[in-house]
């Protein structure tokens, strides 16, 4: 297929002026291939730094999409921030992004962050949250939630954490959290412990003399780990529990507390980043979309229909002409349509089973943040692949660069592979070219397409998965 040119913001559309210049702000999570209020307080945040100076925030994640590997590529301005909201240093924010991402930098990030030049884009890259002094403050707000009287002499304070042998320098944000808040003297006692390393949190009892505790999860969102297996190996039946003639409060985890939105503005406002053009890949990838769309538009199983005012209706396809609709605006798009008719979670939104009864309506302006919503990097993939620049990744290179947990698939068979491509890949609407599976043209271009460049993070965790059961 022969490269299209790539318009310059200058030849858009006349309805399109070249925006001014600005600055991007990625938010970047962990997120779940199971829960999706594990990708809540990540939202949130990015909610939250809407006026934090930035012209546009996006989110990123691990587990969900859009992907690291896809986030960068969605970034409307030559100049990004990012955010990760993580709240230790180690593994993820040393190892992960950065690698995801494409930077060059591996290890820890300095304190004025790290700054590099990816796809196009001048990428600042900054420390965790959880490292700065005021979520001291933050972890004490949540004692008090749990427990708003406690007595000093009679109460220990535990600080939980995940913990990781991978690094070391993830226990560091959760120690000195710990040490601080038993510098204030509001406990006769402060400890941290972790679920994945000693000191391990189910030993709590030795750690805590006997005294009344209060438990606070130092973790970035409610998820898993704080609603479910953490009670369970503490032994806790709620909020308040009564054990061994004690008191035991748990709190809710400190990254869900509104208070991180005032530390998490201070860490981007500081950031060494000044006003960019708009990258010329995504200006040239939302002009295609406001053509392709003047005339109707089917993006897997999202129908795009535009109005007589101006506007573009936004709908499951087979919903096209029916009655009583519920109108969603384009802030609560991402949530509605990221869990199917059945309330489960949709990590890989591309996944058929986009809900129905649902529309929106959008100005044309906002067409492309629509699309993003509901299949979040699908336009500025697109695009690319249909001008020939879209880098493919091949199965064996993604298995290469896995580590951690993960690590295995290296060793994973084609045949292992292929079983996890049927369990997975067949239900979704993307063509995967990592595969080598052919695609003529996508959506934007006249066709139904849309490019798979990269094995997704679950079919990597679907092989990792086959890996580990047991052979009959």
């Amino acid at each position: 297929m022969p490269p299209t040119p790539d318009p310059t913001p200058a030849a858009l559309p006349p309805t399109l002026p070249a925006p001014t210049p600005g600055r991007t702000l990625l938010v970047l999570g962990h997120g779940s291939h199971l829960n999706a209020d594990s990708a809540r307080a990540v939202h949130a945040h990015a909610r939250t730094l809407q006026g934090a100076g930035f012209d546009e925030v996006l989110t990123g994640f691990w587990k969900e999409e859009p992907s690291l590997r896809q986030v960068l590529r969605t970034a409307r301005y030559r100049e990004v921030t990012v955010l990760p909201a993580f709240i230790s240093e180690g593994y993820f924010t040393e190892e992960v992004i950065p690698r995801e991402l494409g930077l060059r930098h591996q290890g820890r990030v300095p304190d004025g962050g790290v700054t590099e030049t990816v796809a196009g884009r001048t990428v600042h890259y900054l420390r965790p949250y959880g490292i700065h002094a005021a979520m001291t403050g933050v972890l004490l707000d949540r004692a008090r939630e749990v427990c708003p009287t406690w007595t000093p002499e009679r109460t220990a304070l535990v600080v939980l954490g995940h913990g990781t042998r991978r690094n070391p320098r993830s226990k560091e944000a959760i120690e000195a959290a710990a040490r601080r808040a038993g510098a204030t003297g509001l406990f006769a006692h402060a400890a941290a412990l972790y679920l994945d390393e000693p000191p391990h949190a189910a030993d709590w009892r030795e750690h805590t003399g006997g005294l009344d505790v209060i438990m606070v999860p130092f973790f970035a969102s409610e998820g898993w780990h704080t609603l479910d297996t953490m009670p369970a190996e503490l032994g806790l039946s709620g909020p308040v529990s009564h054990l061994d003639g004690r008191v035991v409060s748990y709190a809710r985890p400190v990254g869900t507390h509104p208070a991180v939105g005032s530390v998490l503005t201070r860490l981007v406002q500081e950031a060494p980043a000044r006003p960019a053009p708009v990258a010329a890949d995504h200006a040239a990838a939302w002009a295609a979309l406001a053509t392709a769309a003047e005339g109707g538009l089917d993006v897997g199983e999202l129908r795009v229909t535009p109005q007589p005012d101006g506007t573009f209706a936004l709908h499951h396809a087979a919903d096209a002409g029916a009655p009583g609709l519920t109108r969603v605006p384009l802030d609560d798009l991402a949530t509605w349509t990221g869990r199917d008719n059945q309330g489960e979670h949709r990590p890989i939104r591309t996944r058929r089973g986009l809900p129905r009864g649902w529309q929106a309506r959008v100005p044309r302006d906002d067409l492309r943040a629509a699309l993003h919503a509901v299949y979040p990097a699908v336009t500025e993939e697109a695009h690319a692949w249909d001008a020939g620049k879209l880098p493919v990744t091949p199965w064996a290179d993604t298995a290469a660069r896995q580590s951690g947990r993960y690590r295995p698939v290296r060793r994973a068979t084609p045949e292992t592979v292929q079983a996890a491509r049927e369990r997975l890949c067949a239900g979704c609407l993307r063509t995967p070219l990592w595969a080598g599976e052919p695609l003529a043209a996508t959506f934007l271009s006249g066709g139904t397409g849309l490019p798979c460049a990269e094995a997704c993070t679950l079919l990597v965790s679907d092989v990792a998965h086959l890996l580990e059961a047991p052979h009959p």
